[in-house]
């Protein structure tokens, strides 16, 4: 096995810790998931570019980057989604409500109040992932590849952003409630990865619409087509 796939198996093994250490309420373990992810996201980067410039491209390693891609997206909207919930979500407990970390929620703090992460995003970026992968095997049964366009890197950029964003609120916010931080001195630290993330969040579901609808308006002609020679 080569470096470039060996990271990406790494990645792919690296994941179930990156979804299920933010559930144990202490800094300790929300701070290595935060670090595993930095370097889940850093090879999902490093695997690609050491493949071309080796020409160590294998058929695995086209097989295994794209599921570990998932895997990740995965395994990092299940923490996100549970902790960011408010006061009424599946945990007892507001955002200043209690002290319990065991049942504190953890969203976003911004200017204009707590954001989460709701449904209908995770229902955005999982659809979009799940149509654009029905897509390319649809063109790839044409003959046709469909390569990365420069708006969905733009895209994977955000994503990974935004989520290496709430892991990290969750270690800082985790260690502010269990070291009892002076709540004026770390409101700032808060308020600003909580805009940050939130507009990373922002930015990133944009995105996937509009790659989607550029992969749609260029490629879509295939299918057009096939249609009209049948």
């Amino acid at each position: 096995m080569n470096l470039p796939n060996a990271l990406t198996v790494g990645r792919i093994a690296i994941t179930p810790l990156i979804a299920v250490l933010p559930f144990a309420p202490a800094t300790t373990p929300r701070l290595i998931a935060f670090i595993l992810f930095l370097f889940a996201a850093g090879s999902d980067y490093a695997d690609g570019v050491l493949a071309r410039s080796r020409k160590q491209e294998t058929t695995l390693g086209k097989l295994l980057d794209p599921l570990a891609d998932k895997l990740l997206l995965v395994g990092t909207f299940i923490p996100m989604w549970a902790l960011m919930q408010s006061g009424n979500g599946v945990f007892s407990g507001s955002s200043f409500g209690t002290n319990d970390l065991s049942l504190r929620s953890l969203p976003f703090l911004t200017p204009w109040g707590e954001v989460g992460l709701p449904w209908w995003i995770i229902v955005i970026v999982l659809g979009r992932e799940l149509v654009m992968t029905i897509f390319r095997q649809a063109a790839a049964r044409r003959g046709v590849v469909i390569a990365a366009i420069g708006p969905a890197k733009v895209k994977t950029g955000f994503q990974l952003l935004w989520q290496g964003t709430a892991y990290l609120w969750f270690v800082v916010a985790t260690a502010a409630l269990q070291h009892n931080w002076n709540a004026g001195a770390w409101r700032g630290i808060a308020m600003f990865i909580g805009t940050a993330g939130t507009v990373m969040m922002s930015v990133a579901v944009m995105l996937t619409l509009f790659s989607l609808w550029l992969y749609m308006s260029r490629y879509g002609r295939l299918f057009v087509q096939s249609r009209a020679r049948s």
